[in-house]
């Protein structure tokens, strides 16, 4: 479809009914966007500088790795994150393949975590490298984009990592600035100015429009952000349904998300109390495999991953242990599995029945899998998402691993939706 179907309808940009009573202009406030400018390759060469200016290649080694990700030098190549190691040595055959250790940049993650929380009074942390900072009000004192300005100077002075932000009136516009200032600079959004600001970007640079949704908007005309603020909204909600609709308010400028603050979701977790106490070490494994697959998926249908894990085992004597590991930013179930399982090898050493048993998995952030690229290989992220999207449309319990089949009922929905879990107890496991 060419773009000319949209000659006679750009100018009539009238809400249905229910539409307009939405709120289009949010009362003002400042939201920057900080992101540590290509992380993992900064962190690398913070303890080498030999790498400075060179094609980095960062991820596993084997040809079966995927790249977690890439310097600038490399992306000139064509190079971008989640391409298979091999292509990324085929396009970029000067490249340096390091495996890089997910531990390193965990710790670095954190320290800046820390710097920024100290000054900012509401702080969101999306993922290992991004962060969403509401300075609404902070202009009375300091103004906001000087103080943003000074944050980041901070983090590259004490870190030494190159950092970017954008500062906007909402997160959306804040996030795109911040893409449009990199590398290592900062770019300020007047109030007001947002639709001027997107419409000559590419449409894809909206952060929820993937490829596929970026493909079939090519396919209808749509290249610059420009023409869906053109667009009555009715299109698009026709085109995409409810996606659609929240485009075209972004394309717009228009999004009233809050930040949600970092500690707002320390941990998730579940247990089982057992009908009858057992010593049965086989059972307790496959009850703890099945628990840390159910949360293991949990954090990836949230985004989230976790650097936390803790064991529980409560005795038929009513004595309660717990043990827990940090390890790396993660939400992979084969690698909590194995933490888990060493975990609870150190913990269960009284050979008493048990009475109950649970797992936690705490320390979370927002990044979703890309911490386990890493680690990964091709095929065992495609594995992961094609489960995750069986789960997604049949439940949980319709993909799970064999030794965790025969574990029944246990507590399922949103974690993350402020609501308690639920903790079926005596239940035959």
């Amino acid at each position: 479809m060419g773009s000319s179907i949209f000659t006679d309808t750009i100018r009539f940009t009238l809400l249905p009914p229910k539409l307009k009573r939405r709120k289009l202009v949010s009362s003002t406030r400042s939201i920057a966007h900080m992101d540590l400018d290509t992380f993992y390759v900064s962190v690398e060469r913070l303890m080498d500088s030999k790498l400075n200016n060179k094609p980095i290649l960062l991820g596993g080694t084997g040809d079966r790795g995927v790249v977690a990700s890439c310097s600038y030098e490399a992306r000139t190549f064509g190079v971008h994150s989640g391409m298979s190691m091999k292509m990324a040595r085929e396009l970029c055959p000067q490249g340096i393949v390091i495996r890089g250790e997910a531990g390193v940049y965990s710790k670095y993650s954190k320290i800046v975590t820390e710097i920024l929380r100290e000054e900012v009074p509401i702080l969101e942390k999306s993922s290992i490298d991004e962060f969403y900072l509401d300075l609404t009000g902070m202009d009375k004192f300091f103004g906001c984009y000087k103080l943003a300005g000074h944050l980041r100077q901070r983090v590259i002075k004490e870190t030494g990592l190159p950092i970017s932000f954008g500062l906007s009136k909402n997160k959306t516009v804040s996030k795109i600035a911040t893409g449009e200032a990199k590398p290592n600079n900062q770019i300020n959004i007047d109030f007001g100015s947002e639709k001027p600001f997107l419409a000559p970007l590419p449409i894809g640079k909206i952060p929820m429009i993937g490829n596929k949704t970026s493909f079939l908007l090519n396919r209808m005309g749509v290249q610059k952000i420009k023409t869906v603020q053109e667009m009555p909204i009715e299109l698009m909600e026709k085109a995409f349904g409810k996606n659609g609709q929240s485009i075209w308010y972004k394309a717009n400028g228009v999004d009233n998300s809050p930040v949600v603050p970092y500690h707002e979701k320390k941990s998730i977790s579940t247990e089982r109390t057992f009908e009858k106490d057992t010593i049965d070490v086989f059972k307790l494994r496959c009850m703890i495999m099945a628990m840390v697959e159910q949360l293991a998926y949990e954090l990836r249908r949230a985004d989230k991953v976790t650097s936390c894990l803790t064991i529980k085992v409560r005795y038929a004597d009513f004595q309660t242990y717990s043990k827990q590991k940090k390890i790396p930013y993660t939400a992979c179930d084969h690698t909590l599995i194995e933490v888990a399982k060493d975990v609870f090898n150190a913990l269960y050493n009284r050979r008493v029945r048990v009475r109950l048993i649970g797992v936690r998995l705490s320390d979370l952030a927002g990044g979703g899998h890309q911490i386990d690229l890493f680690n990964d290989s091709s095929k065992v992220l495609k594995l992961y998402q094609a489960m995750d999207t069986i789960k997604n449309r049949y439940g949980a319990n319709a993909v799970r691993r064999s030794t965790a089949v025969q574990i029944k009922g246990l507590g399922r929905g949103n974690p993350f939706s402020g609501e308690p879990n639920v903790v079926p107890a005596h239940r035959n496991a």
